[in-house]
């Protein structure tokens, strides 16, 4: 077991995706593990997604919005 987060960790930014048909992983799970997350760290850096019909897998859309968390929360590279 770890202890608390603390520092810079609390503020860090957190993009957690889950698809609403995961067979291996209900979606349920998901919510409770963003929940828990919430409590450790600034809540209002975390940000839950879910895609209607995705299984266990990837689908454009998360990938675009990924993407687009990368983007926002990282400096670009030259």
């Amino acid at each position: 077991s770890q202890g608390p987060i603390s520092g810079v960790n609390k503020d860090i930014a957190v993009l957690q995706c889950h698809g609403d048909s995961d067979p291996l992983v209900p979606v349920m799970f998901g919510s409770l593990t963003v929940e828990k997350l919430k409590t450790m760290i600034n809540p209002a850096n975390v940000t839950f997604k879910t895609y209607s019909g995705m299984m266990h897998s990837s689908s454009l859309e998360e990938m675009m919005d990924v993407k687009q968390f990368i983007d926002k929360h990282l400096p670009p590279i030259d």
